[in-house]
């Protein structure tokens, strides 16, 4: 029986993503920064641990917890909202903190036992910014994008280990917690200048074509985690389909 480690798995996505793989029969390993266990089903194959992954201490704690796993789910992340003119540099460095560094950080501390056993996968949570530019998220947009080099060149480097990288690229989530979850990282960020500007993206943000949910970019994890060909990128949800479709070559 194969294990998962999820991050993030308090809601959203995450929280979707550890049901998902409990209910195909796997191990799941639910980390989140403030452990929650009412979140999650009882079951001796489900383990909530608390993980931080900006903090060293907090992830080498988890993984020494979990013993070996055979699939990492990168998903934790924050957002920020607002003009950039706007954002403090503070700000844009806690938002790498968790959406890029903290993914490097956790994938660094589990590679070596995937790389001698020869065999496991990461999987990298992304967003559909990276397919399509959006305004008023370019930190956010930016930690993003970094990630998804990062999986790229990560993919070829551990190809002749057979461990397995992957991105999965969600769309926009209405039901999520992405605005509850930037918290004060908003505050003051549409300066007036901006406040016409803000007004007509926010109004399109409210009636979106199509919008993605947690189940939509649970089943893209689970089919990245699962899939043994070389396909790198797993759009989730069917906004983030169809803007991969036009995704520039």
């Amino acid at each position: 029986m194969k294990t998962v480690l999820i991050t993030g798995c308090s809601s959203g996505y995450g929280l979707e993503t550890a049901r998902k793989f409990h209910a195909k029969g796997w191990n799941v390993i639910a980390t989140m920064r403030t452990p929650r266990e009412d979140v999650l089903p009882r079951s001796e194959r489900l383990r909530v641990l608390a993980l931080d992954v900006t903090q060293p201490a907090s992830i080498a704690a988890a993984l020494a917890a979990s013993g070996p796993i055979d699939v990492l789910v990168n998903n934790a992340g924050i957002g920020a909202i607002g003009a950039f003119e706007a954002t403090p540099m503070a700000v844009a460095r806690e938002v790498f903190e968790t959406n890029t560094f903290g993914v490097m950080a956790v994938t660094q501390a589990v590679l070596p036992q995937l790389r001698a056993r020869r065999s496991g996968v990461v999987v990298n949570v992304t967003s559909s910014v990276t397919l399509a530019p959006m305004p008023l998220v370019a930190v956010y947009t930016a930690s993003k994008t970094a990630i998804e080099g990062f999986t790229a060149s990560l993919a070829l480097e551990l190809e002749a280990f057979d461990v397995r990288v992957k991105l999965v690229e969600p769309g926009y989530g209405p039901t999520t917690r992405f605005t509850s979850n930037t918290g004060p990282r908003n505050d003051g960020r549409i300066p007036e200048a901006y406040a016409p500007f803000a007004r007509r993206v926010f109004a399109a943000f409210a009636q979106p074509a199509a919008v993605t949910t947690e189940s939509d970019v649970a089943e893209a994890v689970y089919l990245a985690a699962t899939d043994a060909s070389g396909q790198l990128r797993f759009p989730a949800g069917p906004d983030a389909v169809a803007l991969a479709r036009i995704r520039p070559q």
